[in-house]
């Protein structure tokens, strides 16, 4: 059994879901304690405790330690569990955290797996729903991961209820990708979007994002800046937001986003996002740092040498590789340093080792 210490680094719930992600695809057995004892409120939340079951009921796995605040959780799986279910978080908890931990199992099942998600789509703490769709997902097609993503509802915060159905398709091997230094913007894109407010939200976070961008002296004047106006929604909470992602040269996809609040003006709204982007395209990095994060198992499970260059390596993401390197014989070489632009490499190829 792997024993992971969950107030490692950040100490936060990334340890957890990672750890239940590749505790499920090498259906290795894990005991995870201190779970989020660096965190305000420790031990398991009712999101995190989402994705234990979603992950036992789609392995088999047994379970001890599953209840609200418990700090210590053994997770066993079986194998063969479902491959077409609905997992409802029950809350307003993150769908695209959710995906974090379910997707490395399953897309190595050897089969479809299809799932409805109800939850968050648009929550704090967590990537919007269209960043999963317009950056992560493109970023994994290029190492082999096939996904596909139908936004059905929007779930804001407090009572979520927003509706997710995703396709995960079999995947045989892991491609290596090489993601470094940028050299041009090839293109801007965006969404904005709002649920049970007036459409000029929308419309003044979309104009906001793209007025700082035209005026930051970064993006060229024949670099197309395309924000969709989504028509407003109706959600069981009111809420609003903008996910802007930059199409680059060699391969780079950069997002930011940013989400609406009580009293904030959608101006600034538009604006958040819009400053997030330019502060990591000024770094010239192809890969942004929540990316970034996401990317460190499959890096490692990939046949062969991957190499990235990230605009921010945070504490998040070194506590990933700490956890990764302890399920995987892997070693991870940072050059950069915490909080700067950094190039991340490791030579992968474990889960054909592991099978």
């Amino acid at each position: 059994m792997i024993e992971i210490d969950g107030s490692l680094g950040e100490g936060g719930g990334q340890i957890l879901r990672t750890s239940l992600a590749l505790s499920a695809l090498l259906n290795k057995p894990v005991r995870i304690y201190n779970i989020r004892m660096n965190r305000p409120n420790p031990g398991l939340r009712p999101q995190h405790m989402a994705s234990v079951r979603a992950l036992s009921e789609l392995t088999g796995a047994e379970l001890k330690g599953l209840e609200e605040g418990s700090t210590e959780l053994i997770f066993s799986p079986k194998g063969g569990g479902v491959k077409r279910t609905v997992i409802d978080i029950g809350t307003a908890g993150s769908v695209s955290l959710l995906l974090q931990a379910i997707t490395p199992y399953c897309i190595f099942t050897g089969d479809r797996v299809k799932l409805r998600i109800i939850g968050g789509t648009d929550v704090k703490w967590s990537p919007p729903i269209d960043y999963v769709k317009h950056v992560t997902i493109p970023i994994f097609k290029k190492m082999n991961i096939r996904i596909d993503l139908n936004l059905v509802k929007r779930g804001f915060y407090p009572k979520g209820g927003g509706v997710v159905d995703v396709l995960f398709h079999p995947c045989d091997e892991l491609t290596p990708i090489q993601i470094g230094e940028q050299s041009r913007i090839l293109q801007i894109k965006g969404v904005s979007y709002a649920a049970n407010l007036p459409s000029h939200v929308i419309k003044r976070q979309a104009e906001s994002a793209e007025e700082v961008l035209k005026k930051s002296g970064l993006i060229p004047g024949d670099v197309i800046i395309d924000i969709l106006q989504e028509e407003p929604v109706n959600a069981l909470s009111p809420g609003s937001g903008i996910v802007l992602y930059a199409i680059m040269d060699r391969g780079g996809l950069i997002g930011a986003d940013s989400l609406g609040e009580k009293g904030v003006p959608a101006e600034k709204v538009g604006e958040a996002a819009a400053d997030s982007l330019l502060l990591q395209l000024k770094t010239k990095a192809g890969v942004d740092y929540h990316m970034c994060d996401m990317l460190i198992p499959y890096l490692a499970l990939a046949s062969g040498l991957s190499k990235i260059y990230t605009s921010n390596m945070t504490l998040h993401a070194l506590t990933n590789i700490m956890i990764v390197e302890k399920f995987l014989n892997v070693k991870f070489n940072v050059t950069g340093g915490l909080n700067k632009p950094s190039y991340i490499e490791v030579k992968g190829g474990m889960l054909n080792q592991l099978r």
